[in-house]
């Protein structure tokens, strides 16, 4: 059948550019070099063409040629020609308008392929929203996960020879070294940014880790305001705290005021100044808080591209993971940290943005002497460890309840980076996080090792 013999039809597709396609490569066996990373048979309207896709794919595969007798051959010998004779084949091969433009027929056909996906995701919308048997906030999740879906719906990349990405990093290590770029976005805590070669990096996942009360919030909230305050848009999701709390803090933090007495309202008169000024900072700040809890991979999504599209948000703090709802209940809660960890990974790569992500230790660590945590330590998922690219985990070493907490900061997990530990300052008063120069005591593993020698 010639393409222009089909029927129109209310779904939107391309015959001519299907019908193209794989005349191209059944007249050329190199055709299939310029598709094979856009297309797939799921993306033919006509099924028939999609099954004629099926047996070019798999005689490439087994480097065999790809023409007009081995595809029929084919499909007979897999029984998925039910439709394709060999005139319709030839009359395929013959209708090839021009093979120099395959590329741009197949992208026609990938276009047509998503604009049916999204005529469909519609109509599944409207149904969910119509389903008043399911809790409005459940429908919105489930209908933002179809249309999100669709977003991540690219071609697939191919592998790259290595000579064409070192144009790009001599590049990158020039601007580097005459000051024109930055190797990441600085922590406001500078042995930190060392540790981390520069600061935080865009698509990268950072796990900030500790038992109880040691302060991991409180240093999640600290990089927010570092960030904000330099200009870089950031945002916290808390699960534990209101948007208050984390607003009194935020106060606390800038004007130097100690909680008690802000949260009593018992404040000496120096005190209403600085409050007046941290807040008048704070009224410029590109900081974006949030206290939903119960916060599942859809949510955290939805959140967090809203504020790239709105804001252009460079980083996510969310307290903690083991407080966020599961996708599906059914599942054990290893899976379901599982899920929602390497969700997040994909997500900082997705928007090009750093997440930190906040996590439980077990109690583990506090059998050992040392009281050291090391990366088995992490609550309920392995694949806490294995998402990560940075592991930044926290112990108090030394405590003075009249001033600063000394807080051994370890970085046993650090991609692209230095592994090892460093000491940070934490007046819990005033919620203030900084680089401490007091020295830490080379400690040890069970197996005798340096811990800042370990990888």
């Amino acid at each position: 059948m010639h393409p222009r013999e089909f029927m129109p039809e209310a779904l939107p597709w391309s015959p001519e550019a299907e019908t193209s396609v794989l005349g191209a490569l059944m007249l050329e066996s190199t055709a299939w070099d310029s598709v094979g990373d856009l297309l797939t048979s799921e993306h033919f309207f006509d099924a028939r063409n999609g099954r004629i896709f099926t047996a070019v794919a798999g005689l490439v595969a087994a480097s065999k040629p790809a023409d007009i007798v081995t595809v029929f051959d084919q499909l007979q010998a897999s029984a998925s020609g039910e439709g394709v004779d060999l005139a319709m084949l030839d009359q395929i091969a013959q209708f090839v308008p021009s093979a120099g433009n395959l590329r741009r027929y197949a992208e026609i056909v990938a276009e047509r392929a998503l604009m049916r996906s999204l005529i469909r995701a519609a109509d599944e919308v409207k149904s969910i929203a119509g389903d008043t048997s399911v809790p409005v906030e459940s429908r919105l999740d489930k209908a933002q996960g179809l249309l999100q879906a669709l977003q991540v719906k690219k071609s697939r990349q191919m592998p790259t020879v290595i000579a064409d990405t070192i144009v790009g990093l001599l590049d990158r290590v020039e601007r580097l070294a005459d000051g024109t770029a930055v190797p990441g976005i600085p922590t406001g805590i500078p042995s930190l940014d060392r540790m981390l070669g520069g600061g935080f990096k865009p698509g990268k996942q950072v796990i900030i880790a500790a038992r109880p009360s040691v302060g991991k919030s409180s240093l999640a909230e600290q990089l927010c305001i570092n960030l904000a305050r330099a200009g870089h848009p950031a945002a916290m999701f808390s699960q534990e705290m209101s948007k208050e709390e984390l607003t009194e803090r935020a106060v606390a933090n800038i004007g130097r005021i100690a909680m008690d007495r802000l949260l009593s309202g018992q404040l000496e008169q120096h005190e209403w100044s600085r409050m007046t000024e941290s807040m008048e900072v704070m009224r410029n700040l590109p900081l974006y808080l949030d206290d939903q809890p119960a916060l599942t991979l859809s949510d955290i999504s939805a959140k967090a591209r809203m504020l790239k599209r709105q804001h252009g948000i460079k980083l996510i703090a969310i307290d903690y993971l083991q407080l966020c709802a599961a996708g599906k209940a059914t599942d054990s809660r290893h899976h379901q940290i599982e899920e929602m960890s390497r969700g997040l990974k994909n997500l900082a790569r997705q928007l090009d943005i750093t997440i930190v992500t906040l996590s439980q230790l077990n109690r583990e660590v506090e059998k050992r002497t040392s009281g050291r945590p090391i990366l088995s330590d992490l609550k309920e998922s392995g694949a806490i460890e294995e998402d990560a690219d940075v592991v930044i985990l926290l112990s108090c070493y030394s405590a003075n309840p009249e001033g600063a907490n000394v807080i051994a900061c370890d970085v046993p997990k650090n991609r692209q980076g230095r592994v090892g530990e460093l000491a940070l300052s934490f007046e819990g008063r005033y919620q203030l996080w900084q680089e401490s120069s007091a020295p830490l005591q080379v400690r040890k593993t069970a197996s005798g090792k340096r811990y800042t020698d370990e990888a």
